[in-house]
């Protein structure tokens, strides 16, 4: 990939003098969905799948993006005195976003880049193509400029840049997750006090594989925003009788105690989701630290049943995935991940499945959707680096 990005980088700028090749990882969510927002944990991992990019620093203000991605839409021009939000910067809002956040946070960038990027992440999937690109390039501005930072706080400038340049009002996870990746181990993260700890994922003779649905979906969905009210009121009803902050401060005890006192059946089953996953989340952590895989997967089962019956997030794209998986032998779990409505599972499976489970999976998605699904087999890797 180097060669490649490298050789298409002098084809498109002239030469290849003076740069430097670049990486960081897309993510997936193990298990913890809907619970960022809610005060509770969540549990993902850093992907070898990414955004591979090549960078040279400028002796002007002027920035010159590429993407092989999008190579039909050429050299996209900028410069560092427009770095304003449009539609027609497309996908370049990204790196700009980060370039303009780096400067709200009192670290200018003094000169412009050519920077070119290639993702072998799947557009659309949920496996955070777009907050891989924020981190790489403040991965990139931070190798260019010296800048003092950590890579927790590439993931949290990220952030920053996704919610207020792109105004997309996403959490923590995916751009923490990204930066602070570590090969063969998930990151167990509680969203509401950035506490984290590794914990080493050992999946014995099996492997990661993640389903995508090729359904397109967008993040600034409405239903996202419609769950996230739902699950604010629930939290408004129930600080009436009990002293919690974030509907993760509950057990589920603690939450059939009190449920009543939420005065909707639909607001009610979005709250016990918030709950009863964030436990979920915390026990599957355990069940690893136990070697307990078998457990692990089936937390991940509970899961999903409780997103499509409880949040009401799934779809009959994910549905089908996740329910033909269940009856592949070899599965240990599956579930979406993601927001929902489209884009993936991710599903444990035994070594010796495998091929089964994709023939047959893939099978009977297209034959029940009409479109086929495509699937990835990954493992979990480091977070950015330098090529």
């Amino acid at each position: 990939m180097k060669e490649t990005i490298l050789k298409t980088f002098a084809e498109v700028f002239g030469d290849a003098e003076g740069t430097k090749a670049y990486f960081a990882p897309g993510r997936v969510n193990l298990i913890g969905e809907h619970t960022d927002y809610n005060g509770g944990h969540v549990f993902p991992c850093a992907l070898t799948i990414g955004t591979y990019g090549v960078a040279r620093k400028r002796n002007d203000n002027k920035l010159r993006f590429y993407s092989m991605n999008f190579g039909h839409l050429g050299v996209i021009e900028s410069s560092l005195e427009d770095l304003v939000p449009s539609k027609e910067a497309g996908w370049t809002n990204y790196p700009k976003g980060v370039i303009w956040a780096f400067g709200e946070k009192g670290m200018k960038v003094t000169s412009g880049m050519d920077l070119l990027l290639n993702g072998n992440i799947p557009n659309g999937s949920g496996l955070s193509s777009s907050a891989s690109v924020e981190v790489l390039t403040g991965y990139i501005l931070r190798d260019f400029f010296g800048f003092d930072v950590t890579n927790q706080d590439l993931a949290l400038i990220g952030q920053f840049s996704e919610n207020k340049y792109n105004k997309v009002n996403c959490g923590i996870m995916d751009q923490f997750a990204i930066a602070m990746g570590k090969k063969d181990n998930a990151i167990f993260l509680d969203t509401a006090t950035l506490e984290y700890e590794y914990a080493p994922i050992h999946l014995e003779n099996a492997k990661i594989v993640i389903a995508c649905s090729n359904k397109k979906r967008g993040l600034g969905d409405s239903k996202y925003n419609e769950r996230r009210s739902e699950c604010e009121t629930a939290l408004a009803e129930l600080q009436q009788v009990v002293k919690i902050k974030t509907l993760g401060d509950l057990d589920e005890e603690t939450f059939e105690k009190f449920k009543a006192i939420i005065k909707s059946d639909v607001r009610r089953k979005r709250a016990k989701h918030a709950v009863y996953e964030n436990q979920r989340t915390v026990r599957a952590v355990e069940a690893l630290k136990n070697n307990d895989v078998k457990l692990f997967g089936e937390l991940m089962n509970a899961s999903h049943v409780s997103l499509r019956d409880d949040y009401e997030v799934t779809g009959i794209e994910l549905d089908t995935l996740v329910e033909e998986a269940w009856k592949v032998d070899g599965v240990i779990g599956s579930r979406m991940t993601g927001a929902g409505f489209g884009g993936c599972t991710v599903s444990i499976v035994k070594d010796e499945a495998i091929d089964t489970f994709i023939e047959q999976v893939g099978k009977a998605y297209k034959e029940k959707i009409g479109y086929a699904a495509d699937f990835y087999v990954v493992e979990i890797g480091d977070g950015p680096q330098t090529l």
